[in-house]
């Protein structure tokens, strides 16, 4: 298992497709996972500092967390099928739920704790940038231009 990093959430063109980008804290692959408007704009706004006049979801769930004093130890990517990404939110006392991993990013955001990857995730759908020296904003706009959704479509074989 891998600890992942956010980079940070960009909007594929022509489709308008929001994506976010996670890269291994050791390592240099990165997993591009395509999340809704929503989500990207709760995690944008966590990435920048921006405390809105009322919670959205994610800062209501973190309340939530800490009014039943539970504490979120990790967010694990744990799995790829068809093309969709599962998550974990991993609690204290060996509790652990199922949800989409940008619901999942965006509350270990605000909640200051590690985002991890299983290996086979990243076998699956882990990319390796050329030129380790570029700006990553500027892979990352190559990544984008090079791919879309279906190139992490499972396949027979």
């Amino acid at each position: 298992m891998s600890e992942m990093h956010v980079i940070g959430v960009r909007v594929e063109q022509p489709q308008n497709q929001p994506v976010l980008l996670l890269r291994e804290a050791d390592g240099d692959r990165y997993l591009p996972i395509w999340i809704g408007q929503t989500e990207a704009t709760a995690i944008a706004l966590e990435q920048q500092g921006v405390e809105p006049a009322r919670p959205l979801t994610h800062d209501l769930i973190k309340d939530v967390i800490e009014a039943f004093g539970r504490h979120l130890v990790e967010v694990r990517i744990v799995d790829l099928q068809e093309g969709t990404f599962y998550a974990d939110l991993v609690f204290d006392e060996d509790t652990s739920v199922s949800a989409r991993p940008s619901d999942s990013i965006a509350i270990a955001l605000r909640m200051g704790v590690p985002i991890h990857a299983e290996e086979s995730v990243l076998a699956e759908a882990g990319l390796v940038m050329p030129d380790e020296r570029e700006d990553e904003v500027e892979k990352f706009k190559e990544f984008l231009d090079s791919v879309s959704p279906d190139d992490f479509k499972a396949t027979d074989g």
